[in-house]
């Protein structure tokens, strides 16, 4: 296990590299030789389906667990001295009878005064101005295990900002969220994101991703099998042709990009057209591909 921390000039930003990162667990390899950057500034996901190795990836990130390979950090401040991170699980469960309001949370993880001894006035403060970055005043008297899914994110996010990180962490941050609360929670991500905060993301939901993210990675079985960046995708756009024929019960269905419309007339040149339809290739479909080719 390696972990390197370094001085660098990012402003509060912070740089992750993954070199040859493998974890095992026993005799069974969770991830085998899986290399990333995520660039100061840039909002970085994991996409991949639940048993790929996602959270897994995280928990080497946060130290939880061991590891072959590099993890180096690159941070302001003094060398060799570790980034500020923040974290927020996926979907902890809390205990609805548990009487552990949000005001006693964040006191137990911000101060070393015990929460039943009671809240000072400061620290209420601070709490409702930790909550006030995601609307969430109202919540502050609220026990913990009675809270919502979108109100827990909501709360983890505040408490995941205070001290402000310098790379922010969201393990599966949308998982069990109705559509409502869904936006609402994008929308917060997207804010700390045009702040210039580092965030790393995993996810499963494509337009989640693609509406957010500057560069995208694939995991399939333990490694990562392509990047996406964002840009370049949008740049090199694709589209998916479906097409029918008067002549026949076939339908075609080709995948071009920019400047290749003669190869879909040469595709057509005699044939009694029924239809075109035409969508965009998206995230999934780079996906899909890159399942299917197995790159690494």
């Amino acid at each position: 296990m390696k972990l390197f921390f370094h001085g660098g000039g990012c402003g509060d930003a912070c740089c992750l590299r993954v070199q040859d990162l493998s974890v095992k667990i026993g005799n069974e390899e969770i991830l085998h030789d899986m290399n990333l950057h995520v660039h100061c500034g840039q909002l970085v996901a994991l996409i991949g389906p639940n048993g790929a190795g996602k959270s897994t990836f995280i928990k080497a990130i946060l130290g939880q667990i061991d590891f072959d390979g590099l993890i180096a950090f690159s941070s302001p401040g003094e060398r060799d001295r570790r980034p500020k991170i923040g974290y927020v699980p996926q979907s902890p469960a809390f205990d609805p009878g548990d009487p552990v309001t949000v005001a006693d949370l964040f006191a137990c993880c911000m101060s070393k005064r015990p929460a039943f001894l009671g809240i000072s006035k400061k620290m209420r403060s601070t709490v409702l101005d930790c909550l006030s970055r995601v609307h969430g005043e109202d919540l502050i008297d609220k026990r913990v295990g009675t809270l919502s899914g979108g109100e827990l994110q909501r709360v983890l996010l505040a408490l995941a900002l205070e001290p402000m990180p310098n790379i922010l962490i969201l393990d599966e941050p949308t998982t069990g969220l109705d559509p409502l609360m869904r936006e609402v929670f994008i929308d917060l991500i997207n804010k700390e994101k045009k702040r210039g905060k580092t965030i790393f993301i995993s996810n499963h939901i494509f337009e989640e991703v693609e509406e957010l993210c500057d560069r995208v990675a694939f995991i399939k079985d333990g490694c990562i099998i392509d990047i996406i960046d964002m840009d370049e995708m949008r740049e090199n756009h694709k589209s998916v042709f479906h097409i029918g024929f008067n002549d026949s019960e076939e339908e075609m269905k080709l995948t071009l990009g920019r400047g290749q419309a003669s190869e879909l007339f040469d595709q057509l040149k005699g044939r009694d057209v029924k239809f075109i339809d035409e969508e965009s290739y998206t995230l999934e479909d780079y996906f899909n591909e890159a399942y299917r080719k197995g790159q690494k």
